[in-house]
């Protein structure tokens, strides 16, 4: 078996850049050296996602209405940040936006690619216990969010019924769970 090579690119070009949506074409020698002239990256900016728990053993969810799937989901707070922001800043402002919640202490959990093969992006994803609220919500124009208090011991049920299935929020309770039964955790 041949060793797997990386795809050349071969000419690179914007075809939609403005501040919702930046997408680039690129034209691509496989391996196989067949090129491939049209195909498409979404340019996204990192994303923070946090699994906040409270004192009381609650994980601070957000209820809110997501347009491409035309959905209203149940999820973790999360949000984008640039390249020049530190991203555990990042998590503690999207955190205290979208909820009015916010933590002492946030710790890294993983970060992971978000959907390599059109995406630019990763997921980092984060825990923060003992979260108190303190504020209000900070929303911007096209968030409408609706905080959710759920029982730690209720989430895998809803992950079961597929009532969470956002695939950011399941790897940070997943990794947050597994982080909090005292196993190690890899970056």
């Amino acid at each position: 078996m041949k060793p797997l090579k990386k795809w050349k690119i071969l000419k690179s070009k914007m075809v939609l850049n403005n501040q919702w949506c930046k997408i680039r074409q690129d034209e691509i020698e496989l391996p196989t050296e067949q090129i491939i002239d049209d195909y498409f990256v979404n340019i996204r900016p990192d994303i923070a996602v946090i699994l906040p728990i409270t004192p009381q053993k609650e994980i601070v969810f957000v209820r809110q209405y997501r347009h491409a799937v035309e959905e209203i989901l149940l999820e973790l707070p999360a949000g984008a940040f640039s390249e020049s922001e530190d991203s555990i800043v990042a998590a503690a402002r999207e955190l205290e936006e979208e909820t009015g919640y916010v933590a002492d202490q946030i710790i890294k959990l993983a970060t992971l690619y978000d959907n390599p093969p059109k995406d630019t992006n990763k997921i980092h994803l984060f825990l923060a216990e003992n979260v108190q609220q303190k504020s209000k919500q900070k929303l911007d124009i096209t968030e409408d969010i609706e905080v959710v208090l759920i029982p730690i011991t209720k989430v895998m049920e809803l992950i079961t019924k597929e009532e969470i299935c956002v695939s950011g929020t399941i790897a940070a309770i997943f990794l947050g769970f597994n982080y909090l039964s005292g196993r190690t955790v890899t970056e």
